[in-house]
């Protein structure tokens, strides 16, 4: 965004009514529908769907021996496409060992570290985020179901103040743009609901997969706040949130965005 136009949208979002409320399941929007035609046919049509190839990288790195252990994520998993069933739906989930949420990323490497005997993959790496978008993928059409109870509440709340709290040298929330003013124009392109049902997905931007955590840290960016690393508690945190902001609406991993 350049320096008037952020100027202009400070002014404008300043001035708006603060709504701030949950956003009613049956208003909920995902990005998808304020997409174009043309996008939406390509997310539709998973052999027009960049983020396939990725997918089926994904099923070979399923079945692929890996560590000082010789396992695969099947040996343990066996069939992605029912036994995975689900499950990206209810992530982030708490981790007893660790005491708090942990992401589907994370999870992967813990499988890697701990039952593999594996280094555990890079943030952003092709096989990470490959081997997560397969196992969006088996969720699809399923509704995203976050857990709400003693041991989560402490980080929804925490993910909450950090969508609402104002951040950085511009002064925003991401409320003040996802809640308040979702569906205005900013710098031509409608500004959505911020639901993430379709992540790690394909941007078009981008020209590649990306996770969830990237695209927080291009907001925070755009924000000039604090842009946590990868797997911070923070990020996981806002994870957590924004999922639990979308429950009830379906999966779409993986997703195309503009």
């Amino acid at each position: 965004m350049t320096r008037p136009a952020a100027v202009l949208f400070v002014i404008a979002v300043l001035g708006a009514a603060a709504a701030a409320a949950d956003i009613p399941l049956a208003e909920r929007k995902s990005g998808y529908e304020f997409m174009a035609r043309e996008t939406r046919a390509m997310q539709d049509d998973d052999s027009a769907n960049p983020a396939t190839l990725w997918v089926l990288d994904a099923e070979t790195l399923w079945q692929r021996k890996e560590g000082s252990a010789g396992k695969s994520c099947a040996d343990c998993h066996g069939d992605a496409r029912t036994n995975m069933r689900g499950v990206a739906a209810r992530y982030p989930a708490f981790n007893e060992a660790r005491g708090r949420p942990i992401d589907l990323e994370q999870r992967v490497n813990i499988c890697r570290t701990e039952q593999q005997r594996a280094t555990p993959l890079a943030f952003e790496s092709k096989e990470l985020l490959a081997l997560t978008a397969y196992v969006g993928q088996q969720s699809r059409g399923m509704p995203i179901d976050i857990a709400n109870d003693a041991h989560i509440r402490p980080f929804l709340e925490a993910g909450r103040v950090m969508f609402t709290e104002r951040q950085g040298q511009l002064n925003l929330s991401c409320a003040q743009c996802h809640d308040d003013n979702w569906g205005q124009k900013l710098a031509g392109a409608a500004i959505p609901q911020g639901h993430p049902t379709g992540y790690p997905l394909y941007r078009l931007e981008w020209q590649t997969l990306g996770s969830l955590q990237r695209r927080l840290r291009n907001c925070l960016f755009g924000m000039r706040a604090v842009s946590y690393p990868y797997g911070a508690s923070e990020l996981v945190d806002l994870e957590l949130y924004l999922m639990w902001r979308a429950r009830g609406m379906p999966v779409e991993t993986p997703a195309v965005r503009p």
